[in-house]
């Protein structure tokens, strides 16, 4: 069993309930509503807005009814996201507890944004530029929105095992870090009173709630190149992977780390694939290099925070290709890397990264979250806490597709549900003993979404994954209505 892979009694013995929409209890186990009606209608939501993904409100309720008792629902000021995402949390810590191996937890902002006539209501995320008026002067337009800050874990294969922190936040006003500049040396603010504190705040609850630092790296992008996160890392005793784009002070302070860097060696070459600007898919060479040195904190900060000994990993083309950007990466972790295999494996974890780009993905163009119409921010901030489940469910059946295709289909689909699978899209070959895996179900799902399925297509993805599992839950609905309306 590969690290990262959820053997098959693991999973059987993870908090997965079967069925379809039987998931949404075990994603509500640990939540601890203010009131038990409370409860029953969030998972009356999760169910109705996971079965009509994309769709309004009023759509995925059906009649007035649920659909005024939803909005009552995101109106109540004794629920909150924490209390929504408070079971899916525990849930996550099972899983991340179920599984093998290392676990990547990766980090990232997103912003959504909506257009409404009161955007007082919800908040700012930035200003932009809106083109020049017929004066010739640049216009500036604030776009009205919101932010979310979220912890993924997934595996080192990429199966996605929940979140486990998010932060939501809206601004009343914006200041670039280019307007800070001119003011005050962004460097010499403590991080606290910087927005940048989501970063370690993050940390900190994610390896508190999965309880085993040691095994967890956290994973993130440029922005989170900051240097109190490492510091917090190693003071949690858990790990960390980001791609660096700070040039620090190294060794004595008498150099910097891009300095220290030109002078190593090129230690290994790795292929990697690359798609170009028209979408033809090929293959690069990287060169690589690492080396571990001391590395400094900013000079206003030295006497708060000591140095530390860090490995800088470099992945780098000789040349810049005609039709696409050169890849240059630039990572610094505290994990050795003490030979090209162990740097490729450092390169593999950082690509997974990307996963939490496709988890945003499902909530903007699935879930259709910046398409809600919802007035104010709070309640904004509770539908789209339940849209993360949704999204995360999608996103687990996508990938564990992938990840483990040949545990039983019973870990997801009832027996009845697998019925109505096999008779809408029947098997070309007889049944053979084994033959009813899960991978085996999650592509007839995916047919019943417009998956073709041809030896020549990728695996099912999340578009066709989450039409075909609406379409499943409505013909599931069906074929129980069914006997009752014409007899069985």
């Amino acid at each position: 069993m590969a690290h990262g892979l959820l053997a098959l009694n693991d999973v059987q013995e993870a908090p997965m309930a079967t069925g379809s929409n039987a998931w949404i209890d075990d994603e509500l186990s640990g939540c601890r509503l203010a009131d038990e009606r409370l409860g029953r209608r969030l998972r009356t939501l999760i169910e109705q807005l996971a079965g009509a993904m994309g769709d309004s409100i009023p759509l995925a309720c059906q009649d007035w009814a649920n659909t005024k008792a939803a909005y009552r629902f995101f109106a109540n000021d004794r629920v909150s996201e924490g209390d929504i995402l408070a079971g899916h949390f525990d849930s996550t810590r099972r899983r991340v507890a179920a599984a093998t191996g290392p676990i990547l937890v990766i980090q990232d902002t997103t912003e959504f944004s909506f257009q409404r006539e009161h955007p007082e209501k919800i908040g700012q995320t930035v200003r932009v530029n809106s083109g020049q008026d017929k004066d010739g002067r640049f216009r500036m337009h604030t776009v009205c929105g919101l932010l979310m800050h979220a912890s993924l874990a997934v595996t080192t294969e990429g199966l996605p095992l929940g979140l486990g922190a998010a932060k939501f936040w809206t601004r009343t006003k914006f200041k670039g870090t280019a307007a800070l500049k001119r003011k005050i040396n962004p460097t010499r603010v403590p991080i606290e009173k910087k927005e940048s504190i989501r970063w370690l705040e993050n940390l900190r609850r994610t390896t508190e709630l999965f309880g085993d630092p040691g095994r967890c790296i956290h994973v993130g992008d440029r922005e989170s190149d900051i240097y109190e996160l490492f510091c917090l890392a190693q003071e949690l005793g858990t790990h960390f992977l980001v791609r660096t784009c700070v040039d620090r002070l190294a060794l004595g302070g008498d150099t910097t780390v891009d300095r220290v860097m030109e002078e190593v060696a090129v230690q290994g070459v790795h292929a990697v694939e690359v798609r170009d600007r028209e979408g033809h898919v090929g293959t690069a060479e990287v060169e690589l290099s690492y080396r571990s040195l001391r590395v400094l904190p900013p000079v206003g900060k030295q006497k708060r925070y000591p140095g530390l000994t860090l490995t800088v990993l470099h992945a780098q083309e000789r040349e810049e290709p005609a039709n696409r950007p050169r890849i240059d990466w630039k990572l610094v972790t505290d994990l050795p890397v003490l030979s090209p295999d162990a740097a490729i494996e450092k390169l593999r974890w950082y690509a997974v990264r990307w996963k939490i780009e496709v988890f945003h993905k499902i909530l903007k163009s699935g879930c259709k979250a910046e398409e809600a119409r919802l007035r104010s921010a709070d309640r904004l901030v509770k539908l789209i806490a339940i849209y993360c489940l949704v999204s995360w469910r999608v996103f687990w059946l996508t990938m564990i597709n992938r990840s483990a295709p040949d545990i039983g289909a019973g870990v997801v689909f009832t027996n009845r549900e697998q019925e109505i699978l096999d008779f809408l899209v029947p098997n070309k070959a007889p049944n053979l003993p084994g033959s009813n895996t899960l991978e085996i179900y999650l592509v007839k799902v995916a047919k019943l979404g417009g998956y073709l399925a041809r030896r020549c297509d990728p695996p099912p993805g999340n578009m066709v994954m989450w039409r075909g599992m609406a379409r499943l839950i409505d013909i599931t609905l069906g074929s129980e209505i069914a006997p009752q309306l014409v007899g069985n």
